[in-house]
């Protein structure tokens, strides 16, 4: 579970933890949905700026760079399936949340708010 403290509420999510180099890789790759509410939780061994792609994902999605003191650091929105492009705030962060796209806007998350992570 990951908690994110807003200014008005808590928002919660559901998320699938993902250590390993292998399952970074993959990611949501292949999917075809991401329910509302849910996501996934990509550690990384160091705090560094994180890249991800689009490729062979097949929903938009936000992606929040958490710092290791579990602040926002940056949010990108709503990202384009199927790119290949890097993707980066350019900030360093040591966990990156993936999420369904526009979840951000429409729980009024933003850079600078801190995260909390249930296990």
């Amino acid at each position: 579970m990951v908690r994110v403290t807003t200014e008005d509420t808590d928002v919660e999510v559901v998320a699938e933890v993902v250590v390993s180099p292998e399952k970074r890789r993959k990611g949501l790759q292949f999917r075809k949905e991401l329910a509302e509410g849910s996501g996934m939780l990509f550690v990384f061994d160091r705090q560094e700026v994180q890249s991800f792609w689009m490729k062979d994902t097949f929903i938009p999605l936000d992606m929040l760079f958490i710092a290791q003191d579990r602040t926002i650091v940056g949010i990108i929105h709503e990202t384009k399936p199927l790119r290949e492009q890097s993707l980066s705030v350019e900030v360093p962060s040591r966990f990156v949340l993936e999420v369904p796209g526009g979840f951000c806007r429409k729980r009024g998350i933003h850079r600078g708010q801190k995260v909390e992570f249930k296990l």
